[in-house]
């Protein structure tokens, strides 16, 4: 079976099996109700993703004043653990979206990640906080996640990547406000009722607007819960691996900015704060205005150009250098270019693959996620306790950088096989 007639049967099973109704009486796209799932897909991902990524702050926090006797490899287990159980569970929260109202398993995630907090905030050793701010959270988060991340493309077509990197820059705001409210919380009332804080904000958002995530498709039940077809397609292996390679390297530096910048620069602990927020800023522009870019000059293409930055910046900027300028430098592109590729990823593989399955779609992806997560921060710590001792970040960075360049290999292939036309729209 050649490519294109792979890409056919695929189309028209979809529509085969999965919506019982013409296109005629869906709902309209790009309507008003539209914009209002992705402010609810917004919050969703600030209040899940944007969790994540302020790991950062807990660990050099853990790290240097409550668990300085632990390994930086099994503190960084926490927030890998945090990420990587939500990509799991975002398998079968995929599969979940097609069979399930999605406005009730947002309402679910809301309230198992919102819990999972407050019980951390009562846990006195890494290993309880693994279970509770790690691996419960992880699975609360990925209804909230996955729900956030497959509505918006399905609800637009002519501004499906700007309305998707709109949603999803929910997670970069939410990294960037949340960074210095978590260092502020920890300061001055202590790291319990910051956790506590956190898990009732994100009920006191999420649960109330979970009634806005609404499936624009009616799934039909049917035998084949995940669609194996898929598998047996190599554009969907070269994106699978380009989201796996990719997220081994979006995460390293997140976690090891803000230690790098009091280890190794001597900084205070709040100015690793503020690098943390730093990425998390740029990402936010980088989200939307590659939505943006992407819409004009094809997701792929522009996929492809964020992940060779991302990589240049970490290589050429963040590797050779042990200076302020090229270090802040490094911060402001990855975070610039790895928000390109966090809201382009869902949609390119609607825009290959439809829309009509992408929950279960992008859950199969969240395979790669997970595998990605666990090869990325856990094995980064303990290179740096290994062969950097601690204090030399060298081979971390080269670690991270190799992933991304992985990753860009990939997306390149993945383009080729779509189009060998250089200036083509893909």
């Amino acid at each position: 079976m050649d490519m294109h007639q792979s890409s056919v049967d695929l189309t028209s099973e979809a529509k085969s099996e999965i919506s019982p109704l013409p296109e005629a009486v869906l709902p309209p796209t790009d309507t008003a109700t539209a914009w209002l799932v992705v402010l609810a897909s917004f919050l969703n991902l600030m209040l899940s993703i944007g969790v994540t990524t302020t790991y950062g702050v807990f660990l050099q926090y853990y790290k240097l004043e409550e668990f300085p006797d632990a390994s930086t490899s099994f503190l960084s287990w926490i927030g890998t653990l945090q990420t990587a159980s939500m990509c799991f569970f975002g398998i079968g929260a995929g599969v979940l979206c097609e069979h399930i109202d999605t406005r009730l398993l947002s309402l679910c995630g809301a309230l198992i990640s919102g819990l999972a907090l407050i019980i951390a905030s009562f846990c006195n050793s890494p290993w309880k906080l693994l279970l509770t701010q790690g691996l419960m959270f992880g699975a609360g988060g990925s209804l909230l996640y996955i729900t956030g991340l497959t509505l918006p493309p399905q609800w637009f077509t002519k501004y499906r990547a700007l309305a998707t990197g709109i949603a999803i820059a929910g997670s970069g705001i939410g990294g960037l406000w949340l960074s210095f409210a978590t260092r502020a919380m920890m300061t001055s009332i202590g790291r319990q009722w910051g956790l506590r804080i956190t898990g009732l904000i994100i009920i006191g958002i999420c649960g109330p607007t979970s009634w806005l995530m609404r499936m624009r498709f009616q799934a039909v039940r049917n035998e084949r819960v995940i669609e194996l077809a898929f598998l047996r397609d190599c554009r969907f292996a070269l994106l699978f691996f380009a989201a796996l390679f990719g997220a081994c390297g979006f995460y390293i530096p997140f976690y090891f900015m803000p230690s790098y910048s009091a280890i190794v620069l001597g900084k205070s602990n709040s100015w690793g704060t503020s690098i943390s927020s730093i990425m998390n800023g740029t990402s936010i522009f980088g989200r939307v205005a590659m939505g943006l870019v992407g819409d004009r000059v094809g997701s792929l293409n522009t996929l492809c150009t964020m992940t060779l930055l991302s990589c240049l910046g970490i290589l050429v900027l963040w590797l050779p250098f042990t200076s302020v300028g090229p270090f802040v430098a490094a911060a402001v592109i990855f975070g610039l270019c790895s928000g390109g590729i966090v809201s382009l990823i869902p949609v390119v593989t609607a825009n290959i693959f439809g829309v009509k399955r992408l929950p279960s779609t992008i859950g199969l992806l969240m395979l790669a996620y997970t595998f990605g997560d666990l090869i990325s921060s856990p094995p980064a710590g303990a290179i740096l306790d290994k062969y950097g001792h601690g204090t030399s970040f060298t081979s971390l960075i080269i670690y991270n950088g190799v992933f991304l360049a992985l990753s860009t290999i990939c997306d390149i292939l993945l383009r080729i096989t779509l189009s060998r036309k250089l200036w083509e729209k893909v």
